[in-house]
């Protein structure tokens, strides 16, 4: 099967040697989103709401490029450096996401690129 590439400037560039999303037939694996700007590529100003938000933005662009959106989303990954912000993030993910939910992961991490707290990806079948 063929690999397809997908970008957007609707999301931030890639800050490494990736690709926003790979598409392999009907499976589209996004790589990870931080709370980015795109254009400025700057870390949006806000409480950490405003992050998450932001990087959902950031994965829904990227989907529909892919011809998707966030409820094709059949595993998330969400990369915390505080787990105390489970609940928000939640909260966030209910505004960008139907149920039923995608299988998903919240795993706390020592430390994300550019400093942030937060880091998302996913998988969607489409």
């Amino acid at each position: 099967m063929s690999k397809i590439t997908i970008h957007t400037d609707r999301a931030p560039a890639a800050v490494g040697t990736y690709s926003q999303a790979v598409r392999v037939g009907n499976f589209v694996f996004l790589s990870g989103q931080i709370p980015l700007v795109p254009g400025t590529m700057k870390v949006v100003d806000g409480d950490f709401a405003a992050r998450a938000r932001q990087v959902f933005d950031n994965l829904k662009a990227v989907a529909e490029e892919a011809g998707g959106s966030l409820n094709d989303a059949v595993k998330l990954t969400i990369f915390l450096t505080d787990l105390g912000n489970f609940a928000a993030v939640n909260e966030v993910m209910a505004e960008y996401c139907d149920e039923p939910y995608p299988a998903r992961a919240a795993v706390q991490v020592s430390a994300l690129p550019k400093g942030v707290d937060v880091e998302a990806d996913a998988i969607l079948a489409i």
